[in-house]
């Protein structure tokens, strides 16, 4: 059956129409000026609608628009921020002032999800928060990065729970014409589409524009009449279905992605894929250089290795996306053939060991293989990523594996409450404003009266118990409870309570029961008639996930235990709504995962930022965000090989913690009725996490060890119709072919004893065979370092080595010096090698060459 289609649009008074331009752009999502508008128009209306000005101002009377319209205040309101928003559009911004001559190169940025705002749900948890910050901070600080990702035609799913408190998926499909997207259209109005080819099948791609601030967002789309119904679902439902419909979608983002961006004229300088998903973008970005530019396979790919950015978010071996190689084989086959690459060659790149044919193509690895700059997302979490793969690089100690640490931060403008901000721009002035990463503006929070500050978290909390109390209503509601019960909601959870928050994904490593270890103690902690403790959870297990599934069952469960009834509750369907609320209000943030498991754990750095106090494991960003003027810890950071006895010890830590230290700094009141100690607490968290953590820091972290040198590596190597990078695909070649010929021949010391004390320097010369090699294509290193008692290295340090003379003696060996001080008691060790070196290259991990003494 055929049919006409027309987009209705709501019919806005001409004087309105600076609402809908603030509708359709996300920077509302950190606009509370904006988000104030649209409540006053109707504030009912406003949460009915999910917080989406889109769908709202379609839902409107057209009186109430009327209304607005002649409203002389509403109109000041509207001119004021509407002027606001076009000076945060032109305003230059920190990118043009440190580098201001890189403005004309994109950042393509590349995630599977993104967590914007609860009006646009297209993300899950974590990932795409962080992904949804990091393009807010990019725009805040004048990135010129463009972000590409997938239009989920149902999204995540909608959680609730069956009368036994088992987790239910619901799928609620996207009305994309109510959302803050738009269909990307061509001169003559046509729907701007790419094509690719899954399984010999085509597959038509359409796109859609989010407006995040200064960043595009652009969102693929398969669901259109054009295509077959499996090509249509394949971006219906965020990380649904099986691993076919896994390899399909990440196909569509990488390779569809490529495509689009060429499509909308947009040529990306460089690549940054947040995570592996995206990994596929690499094969062709391989083959437009091959066919468009002549390059061969391997100057191909060493311009897309220099010019590629990949971030690891997972600590796990097991959660990285891996492939069956047949699988891989159907949907990649041709491309990888279009390449001049062997099918083995392919495997290769995916593989750890590239000769275990029983491996499956990982794309972890694929990723790490094929980009320059490689990063984990805290320090610790890097440290176990360069652990982790280390046998990627088998020669290479675990501590100089290419993986470095940009750890994490949080969005500030979308996470603080309004009352906080509020607070905070009394007292820190416009620079909050303007520059809210700005480390000097945090410190002023030591000049914000302790009353005041005590008043806004009082009403934060509030404000959680009231939420929490409409929600539980809600829920009760669903499961046809009784009037009787419903109403007794209004006696849960007492507004001047110690108020614990704990919100997160339920999977088994995130312990989300470790605080119902002992019910016994816990029941004493919470029925403390003089200092009571409360407890608000929520959080989502995925889909396929029963144990993850079993924890929350197990929660609910607890939750009707009468000692803890309306003293422990659960919010279901947790999404950003219900997160801003949650970190926001409580006083505690708890959070007790499997060190070392947790790769950062944004959450709390959020709920610091307004005022929250951190209770955590030693994992993740608390590792190095933790002193105890801030925040507590649960443990030393130890880990353990036997889960009972880990979770009987950490749990008795946390009751520890919470009896002796948290209810007694929280209850401790001066003669004015304040917590001294807890709003001192409340304020170094502040400062700190304001400091360090924020994602504009990140955001700068990124841009100035990895973009900058990534894009200009990128333009010397493409300059002359890519001239350099021919030259060092040459020089890589005649390095690998020439470098068995060279070796360490001997390394000569002075006639010392076995003993020297601090500060003495060991002086030695180093005789190096080089074949056919020159001085210019090598670097000799001295390494250097305590041993431990199996005589391996435990804190080494490389230092370079420097010629003696420019040519060799008579029988081929150059002779380098170098010197090592001895710097701390035990036994040191002294050793050499040969490094492959080339200025062209961002470091000399590649090619995987290294010779040791």
């Amino acid at each position: 059956m055929r049919k006409k289609q027309l987009l209705v649009l709501p019919k806005l008074p001409k004087r309105l129409a600076k609402l809908e331009k603030l509708a359709a752009d996300l920077w509302y999502s950190w606009s509370w000026d904006v988000v104030r508008l649209f409540i006053r128009l109707d504030a009912d209306m406003w949460e009915k609608c999910y917080q989406n000005p889109v769908f709202m101002l379609s839902k409107l009377p057209q009186e109430r628009l009327e209304t607005a319209a002649a409203d002389e205040a509403f109109l000041s309101s509207l001119d004021k921020v509407y002027e606001q928003y076009q000076d945060y559009r032109t305003r230059k911004r920190w990118f043009h002032f440190k580098h201001g001559e890189h403005e004309s190169q994109r950042i393509a940025y590349f995630s599977l999800e993104y967590g914007l705002d609860t009006g646009l749900p297209v993300y899950s948890g974590g990932l795409g928060i962080l992904s949804g910050d990091t393009l807010k901070s990019a725009s805040d600080l004048g990135l010129p990065m463009v972000a590409i990702g997938l239009l989920y035609r149902y999204g995540y799913f909608r959680q609730f729970l069956s009368a036994d408190g088992y987790q239910q998926e619901r799928y609620t499909e996207n009305d994309w014409y109510h959302m803050p997207v738009s269909l990307v259209r061509d001169q003559e109005g046509r729907p701007v589409r790419v094509s690719i080819t899954l399984d010999n099948v085509p597959v038509q791609i359409q796109t859609w524009k989010v407006k995040v601030g200064l960043v595009p967002l652009y969102l693929l789309d398969t669901n259109i009449p054009e295509n077959a119904s499996k090509a249509r679902e394949i971006t219906s439902v965020l990380y649904g279905g099986d691993k076919d419909m896994r390899i399909r979608q990440e196909i569509v983002l990488g390779v569809g992605g490529i495509h689009a961006m060429r499509a909308l004229n947009i040529k990306p300088a460089v690549v940054h894929c947040n995570e592996g998903h995206s990994w596929f973008l690499t094969l062709e970005r391989l083959r437009h250089l091959i066919q468009e530019h002549n390059l061969s396979l391997a100057e191909a790919t060493q311009y897309v290795w220099s010019t590629t950015i990949f971030t690891t978010h997972t600590p796990v071996p097991a959660g990285n996306e891996k492939f069956d190689p047949i699988l891989a084989r159907r949907y990649l086959g041709d491309l990888v053939d279009q390449l001049g690459m062997s099918w083995d060659d392919f495997l290769s790149i995916g593989r750890v060991n590239p000769s275990d044919e029983t491996e499956h193509f990982g794309m972890t690895v694929a990723a790490l293989k094929s980009s320059a700059f490689c990063n984990g997302v805290s320090k610790l979490h890097g440290t176990v990523s360069r652990q982790m793969w280390r046998h990627i690089w088998p020669d290479l100690p675990a501590e100089e594996v290419p993986i470095q640490a940009i750890t994490n931060g949080v969005h500030p403008a979308s996470w603080i409450s309004h009352d906080v901000k509020e607070l905070y721009e009394s007292y820190f002035g416009p620079r909050f404003v303007e520059r809210p990463g700005a480390p000097e503006v945090w410190r002023k929070v030591h000049n914000i009266p302790n009353v005041e500050l005590w008043r806004v978290r009082n009403k934060r909390r509030e404000r959680l118990i009231y939420f929490a109390r409409k929600r539980m209503k809600g829920q009760l509601q669903q499961r046809g409870a009784t009037q009787g019960e419903i109403q007794k909601v209004d006696m849960a959870l007492d507004p001047q309570a110690l108020t614990i928050g704990f919100a997160r994904r339920f999977s088994t490593y995130k312990r989300g029961n470790l605080i119902f270890n002992d019910l016994n103690r816990l029941a004493e902690i919470i029925g403390n008639e003089r200092y009571p403790v409360q407890i608000i959870i929520a959080g989502k297990a995925h889909p396929l996930d029963t144990p993850g599934k079993e924890i929350i069952r197990e929660i609910i469960e607890h939750t009707r235990d009468p000692r803890f009834h309306h003293r422990i509750v659960f919010l279901e369907d947790y999404d950003i709504n219900v997160a801003r609320y949650m970190v926001q209000g409580a006083d505690i943030w708890l959070n007790n995962p499997r060190r070392p498991q947790e790769a950062s754990g944004t959450s709390g750095m959020k709920a610091a930022l307004n005022g929250v106090i951190n209770l955590s494991i030693l994992d993740g960003w608390w590792d190095e965000g933790y002193d105890d003027t801030s925040g507590f810890k649960i443990g030393n950071g130890e880990e353990y090989e036997n889960r009972k006895i880990q979770d009987h010890l950490e749990s008795e830590a946390l009751y520890n913690t919470l009896e002796r230290d948290i209810v007694p700094l929280f209850y401790e009141r001066s003669d004015i009725d304040l917590p001294e100690g807890w709003l001192a607490k409340m304020k170094a968290a502040i400062c700190k996490t304001g400091e360090e953590f924020s994602a504009q820091r990140m955001v700068m972290d990124y841009t100035n060890r990895f973009y900058i040198p990534a894009i200009v590596a990128g333009k010397k190597l493409q300059a002359d119709e890519f001239a350099l990078t021919r030259k060092v695909t040459t020089w890589i070649d005649r390095i690998g072919h020439s470098w068995n010929s060279i070796s360490i021949s001997d390394i000569r010391f002075p006639d010392i004893g076995a003993t020297m004390q601090v500060g003495e320097i060991v002086e030695l010369d180093i005789d190096v065979n080089l074949g056919d090699l020159t001085p210019d294509d090598i670097r000799v290193e001295i390494v250097s370092g305590r041993l431990d008692s199996q005589e391996q290295f435990i804190n080494q340090s490389p230092s370079s080595a420097q010629l003696n003379g420019s040519y060799p003696n008579d029988t081929g060996v150059y002779t380098y010096h170098g010197k090592v001080t001895c710097r701390e008691t035990g036994r040191l060790g002294i050793t050499a090698r040969i490094v492959p070196h080339n200025d062209n290259l961002p470091h000399t991990c590649r090619p995987k060459l290294i010779s040791w003494w």
